[in-house]
């Protein structure tokens, strides 16, 4: 074949991609969850890539697309939105997800079917909800994995937990820890009973 003059440049592929817009790209994913009585409960997740933050997180026995355009609202109060949203190829979304995304000049980025590798922060950070909380309590209801979530994510995910991609910082940054003169104890408090612990240091 003939190859041309001027030959394109090369497009830049999936993970520089990723990589070049990480403070203005967010994610969303599902994750189903059975309870004792063999009710399946599904949690949706909004997660910042930048920060590795979930901003806004909710559970629902039965989701639909109406009810993930309410919870794209509540994700972004006060003109706090993404550049780019993430999302795999469920058919809950529908229609309505892309016409709200549009309406807030969001630009939707949909990955191929079967490719979790091309949502790969959400795919990790479910991985983690399940090795870390889900794979080792029994969730009752809806209100007990409510329950669950909120002390997962606030007091351990988000202020202790750190993070490779991070440098080994967390989603909230403790990056001016505070500084002590004299001898000092670290103390331990537990977390989900027990399943985690957040660490502090203080004066002794």
């Amino acid at each position: 074949m003939v190859k041309p003059r001027r030959p394109r440049k090369p497009s830049t592929t999936w993970l520089p991609f990723l990589r070049n817009h990480l403070d203005v790209s967010w994610a969303i994913d599902f994750c189903t969850v059975p309870t004792l009585t063999f009710r399946t409960l599904f949690v949706f997740i909004v997660l910042e890539h930048g920060r590795r933050r979930v901003p806004h997180w909710a559970v629902t026995p039965a989701p639909s697309m109406a009810w993930v355009v309410q919870q794209l609202r509540e994700a972004m109060p006060y003109g706090v939105q993404p550049r780019y949203l993430f999302r795999d190829n469920d058919g809950i979304y529908g229609h309505g997800v892309r016409a709200f995304l549009d309406s807030c000049g969001i630009e939707e980025v949909r990955t191929a079917f079967r490719s979790p590798w091309q949502n790969p922060f959400i795919e990790r950070y479910m991985g983690t909800l399940r090795k870390e909380l889900l794979d080792h309590v029994i969730v009752l209801n809806g209100r007990h994995l409510e329950r669950l979530l909120a002390e997962f994510i606030e007091p351990y995910y988000h202020a202790e937990r750190p993070h490779q991609g991070l440098h080994g910082d967390t989603p909230a940054s403790h990056a001016n820890p505070p500084e002590f003169a004299g001898p000092t104890k670290l103390i331990a408090t537990p977390v989900l009973g027990g399943l985690h612990h957040t660490y502090q240091r203080v004066a002794a």
